[in-house]
This record gives structure tokens, sequence and C-alpha cells, in this order.
């Protein structure tokens, strides 16, 4: 019997850490060449499936492919493209299926968060139906926590330890600065309706910091934030602010709407510290200064905690693994099994209890105040900064990150428009 090739594609925003999640992939099919024939990748992630772009990995070094493990980014590009649903566009499903069965490829690794698995889902079904069964595997990622069963999930942990560095770092700026000069600053993180990492930027807190937090999951009030803000420059002399990019009025409206929305159908969120900004400006009439931690927070490999960059590496195995078992349609997981000391494991989660459900910050890891965390968050969010992972630097002091060639196979089928 002709051994079945694979294809892996990267989905959504990047992470510092999902290329070390391909190389766990990529390494593993290696591994296991006499079951698995060659690994093809997608250029732009499923777009360059859909248009039979397909990346040879076999024409990539073993370097090249191990040093995607300590280098930021899409390795083989990513995409925002979310696949409607089976019924309303049934054509880019039966596509796919015809593009797997041109290259003969039987296992699909998506690498992506919650809208990815929810494809990886819809693709395993499918290709059922068709005849012509494919092993559908999605490997988390998702720099916002917010994918559920898992305990967490690879490229938080790396945002999560930026956000609180830059935090401290940028907070001890302003408390030298306060006596006569600059008495607020704001910081605003990614997390759209999840305020994990807005609670890592919180965690500022346990080394002197006064500081006022915005999560998704609390309704925001401005009169009762003013109040806090009022009240920690009263006492301290300064304050600073993470504002999650998700945070909201009652209505539901985000402060950083923009009125505009992204290929998901998402609505396209940024300014949210400059509208805290200016609201403590007008209130209590204080020198600010913003910034958005925006790509810089999700691309800081150079910061990357050691469980970050390993657990990508072990799911993206561990999919290969499970695929090789017979399982379809899953997603490994990484399983807390003790958190002092940090001790962890793989898991695994059937993909129609993971596909377009959210996982929010508990509210028991916020403070009752709301502006706050918990010692609770705490104990959860530490180990998962904690120990280092740097990237090897060449003699200009530059990270040596790679580049792939990228080599495309060739077409067999005609083209496709999306």
């Amino acid at each position: 019997m002709t051994k079945k090739n694979a294809f892996y594609a990267q989905s959504g925003g990047v992470t510092a850490v999902i290329n070390s999640s391909a190389c766990g992939v990529i390494e593993t099919c290696r591994k296991h060449s006499d079951k698995i024939g060659n690994v093809y990748a997608g250029k732009n992630g499923i777009i360059g499936a859909l248009t039979e772009q397909l990346i040879d990995t076999s024409k990539e070094s073993d370097e090249d492919i191990a040093a995607l493990k300590k280098t930021p980014s899409g390795g083989f590009g990513s995409c925002r493209f979310k696949l409607k649903s089976l019924e309303d566009n049934k054509r880019e499903y039966e596509r796919l299926i015809e593009i797997f069965k041109a290259h003969n490829i039987g296992y699909f690794f998506y690498n992506g968060g919650g809208d990815s698995a929810d494809t990886c889902y819809k693709v395993s079904q499918l290709s059922e139906k068709m005849g012509f069964p494919v092993q559908a595997i999605h490997v988390p990622k998702t720099v916002d926590n917010d994918l559920p069963i898992t305990d967490n999930c690879p490229g938080f942990g790396s945002v999560a330890k930026y956000i609180a560095v830059s935090t401290l770092e940028a907070s001890f700026d302003v408390r030298s600065m306060a006596a006569t000069s600059t008495k607020i600053f704001v910081i605003e993180v990614m997390g759209r309706h999840a305020g994990w990492i807005a609670a890592a930027g919180a965690l500022v807190e346990d080394y002197g910091i006064p500081v006022v937090t915005l999560f998704p999951e609390i309704e925001f009030d401005q009169e009762k934030f003013i109040a806090a803000v009022d009240a920690k420059v009263k006492e301290h002399g300064y304050c600073t602010i993470v504002v999650s990019e998700g945070a909201h009025y009652p209505d539901g409206k985000f402060l950083a709407e923009q009125g505009t929305r992204d290929d998901f159908g998402h609505a396209q969120l940024g300014g949210a510290a400059p509208v805290v900004a200016n609201m403590i400006k007008e209130a209590l009439d204080l020198k600010f200064h913003w910034a958005v931690a925006d790509y810089l927070q999700r691309a800081a490999r150079h910061l990357s905690p050691e469980s970050d960059v390993e657990q990508a590496y072990a799911l993206g195995q561990a999919a290969v693994e499970k695929a090789l078992e017979g399982k379809n349609s899953i997603m490994p997981t990484i399983v807390r099994e003790s958190s002092n000391p940090y001790k962890w494991s793989i898991g695994e989660a059937n993909l129609s209890d993971v596909a377009n459900v959210e996982k929010m910050m508990p509210m028991d890891f916020i403070s009752e105040d709301g502006f706050g965390i918990t010692d609770k968050c705490k104990e959860y969010l530490y180990p998962l900064i904690k120990g280092e992972s740097y990237p090897d630097y060449d003699d200009n002091g530059m990270p040596k990150y790679v580049t792939m060639k990228g080599e495309l196979v060739e077409k067999k089928l005609e083209e496709f428009k999306l």
C-alpha cells in the first residue's frame, strides 16, 4: 500500500512559537518515513491548499527545520481566511479533498485557534463522505489562550512573559519621571474576548507597581475606572493601566472598535489605549504616555519561556503520533499535573468539543473590584512564564532566525479562484 503524504498549515495570527509546532510535526513525520511520505506545507496557510501552492518540505534541510524551533512567526506563511459552513460554501471543502486526492495526502495537521479547529473538524467529516478519508488533527495555537479543554495554548506563555516584563520595565520608567512629568502609562494588549494577556500585565502588582487592569470579562464603568486610577496616583504618585483590546461598554461596544471587520468576521480592534488615556486626561488632567503592544507581543521569540517552546513542539509531535495511532478529528492538549513544581503532560480532546468554543478567564481569577487578579490567577500564570529559551545570536548581535526555501511542488489540478 502506498504511503500517504501529510499536509501542514498555519492559520490566523502567528505566534513566537508556532514554528516550534511546525518543527515538531515535520521532524516527527521524518522519523516515521516508513509510514508517512512527504510533508507538504500550505503557502500562506489553508489558502495554499485551495490554490495548490504546496511547499515541499523535503527540500528543507534537517538543520533548517530544527532552526524553526527558535524562529518566531509563520515559517510557511499564515492567513486570515475562514472557510464558511459546508452548507454555504461546499466547493472550498470539496476543493481541499480534491487537492488531497491529487497529492495522496492522508494526514491533515492544522495549526491554529478556534476557527481552524472548526475547519479541521469539517474536513474530517466531509472526507469520509467523499470516499477519501483524511485524518485531520488540530494543533493548538493562540496567544489569546482561549481554546477550551487544554490548560493553556502555545504562544500564550511567550506573549504573557513579554507583556509582564514590558509592563514592569515601562512602569519603572514612569515611576522615575512621575515627580515632574508623566504620571500615567497605558499599555494595550491583545485579547478580544478573554483577558488572559491583560492578566499577565497585572502581575507587576507583585513588584510594587500600582496597576489598574481592564478585562473583556468585566463591563467597563468609566466612573469607577477614573476613581481607581485617581486613588492609585494619590497614593503612589503614578499609575500603570493595562487595557485589553476587548474591553467593552455594558452595551457590548468595544472601547477600541473601529467599525470595520476582519476576514473572520470579527470586529477590527485597535485604539483602546488612546481612548483610555484621553479619558484620564480629561477627568484628572494628568500627563500620560500610551503604547499598543500589537505585533511586538506575539513575535517576541527572544523572550519566550522554555515551557512555551517545549509545549508547542510536543503538541506538534503528538499530533503526528496520534494520527499514526489511527486517531482522527482530535486536538492534543496540555494537561497541568501540578503548578508547584510545574508539571504537564499531553492529553487530547475531540474537535467537536473544541470548535468555535472560547475559554474566558474564570471570575475567581479577577479581583473583587474588577481591576486586578487574584492569587489563584497568579498561581496559574507564573509557571507559564518561568524559564527562558533564548535564540542563538550571530556575530552582529542579531538572532539567528531561519527562512524556509519554500519550493513548491508541481500543480496537478486546474486553477481555483477564491
